[in-house]
């Protein structure tokens, strides 16, 4: 259950919770943003700066690349930051030398934050900052987030969820500080397209994110390609799904897909949601 404090920010208009945010910052003083180029983490990365960086403070986004990472992520990642104008810097992250995450266990995302948030905190202490921070906002609570309990275990601060903010606030606001990505839709890492306990390896990653990057440069946005031991499950957002199902471009997109490696390509008819293989963990 939310505490009062939480309770008391949910109720705050949008440009209420922005203020509020503003005012967690400036107690914070310097922080180490967990930067991966989405919505969220942009506008964070942008409201720390906005609040720090004329009195004193100091920001560091950081960006942690690895295999299970699309490289166009990273690309656009690097061309927002560039644009809030917050120090940045890019680290060395590869989750599959973490021992157990390739075996993909339903706590895998614990793994990885708990080795994102570990090289960040020890950043953080090196140079002074006096906090890490992540992108978690409200809607996440909602959801099954074993990262959270390795932010919890490593004293990382949500501001946003501190603010009450959900995604809707986000998304206004950053499209208010003209943020180019504020629409941008839900990103996950890689990993999350394997069902639980099916070895991930470097290979399946790549075959993956391939696979994506030909639907999206078919002009789809929002979209998912779940490997299910070589068969490609695509999930299309419901808005798009009827405009896919009539693309007469379907053969070939299949066979360009099953060109990485894939036995069959199929479509997943109930369309995109968030944590669709959690029902299987």
């Amino acid at each position: 259950m939310p505490t009062k404090e939480l309770k008391a920010a949910l109720s705050l208009t949008k440009a209420e919770k922005y203020e509020k945010l503003r005012g967690i910052f400036a107690g914070m003083e310097s922080v180490v943003i967990a930067y991966s180029g989405g919505v969220d983490s942009s506008f964070l990365a942008a409201a720390a700066w906005d609040a720090l960086k004329d009195k004193g403070g100091r920001v560091l986004a950081v960006t942690a690349r690895s295999s299970t990472y699309p490289e166009s992520e990273f690309r656009q990642a690097l061309d927002i930051i560039e644009k809030i104008g917050a120090p940045h810097r890019v680290i060395v992250s590869e989750e599959l030398d973490i021992p157990g995450y390739a075996d993909n266990p339903p706590d895998r995302c614990f793994f990885c934050k708990g080795e994102l948030f570990g090289i960040l905190s020890k950043i953080a202490k090196d140079e002074g900052y006096a906090f890490v921070c992540d992108g978690a906002n409200m809607d996440d609570l909602g959801d099954y987030r074993p990262g959270r309990k390795a932010a919890a275990e490593q004293g990382v601060r949500s501001p946003l969820i501190e603010a009450g903010f959900a995604k809707e606030d986000i998304r206004h606001h950053a499209q208010r500080l003209g943020l180019p990505n504020w629409d941008k839709p839900a990103a996950a890492c890689l990993a999350s397209r394997f069902p639980y306990g099916v070895k991930i390896t470097a290979e399946k990653l790549s075959r993956v994110e391939q696979a994506e990057d030909i639907l999206k440069k078919a002009g789809y946005r929002q979209l998912r390609v779940r490997d299910h031991d070589g068969i490609a499950r695509i999930e299309i957002a419901k808005s798009e799904l009827a405009a896919f199902m009539a693309d007469t471009r379907y053969g070939e997109l299949a066979v360009s897909i099953k060109a990485l490696g894939f036995t069959y390509v199929t479509l997943d008819l109930e369309g995109y949601r968030t944590g669709s293989l959690n029902l299987f963990k």
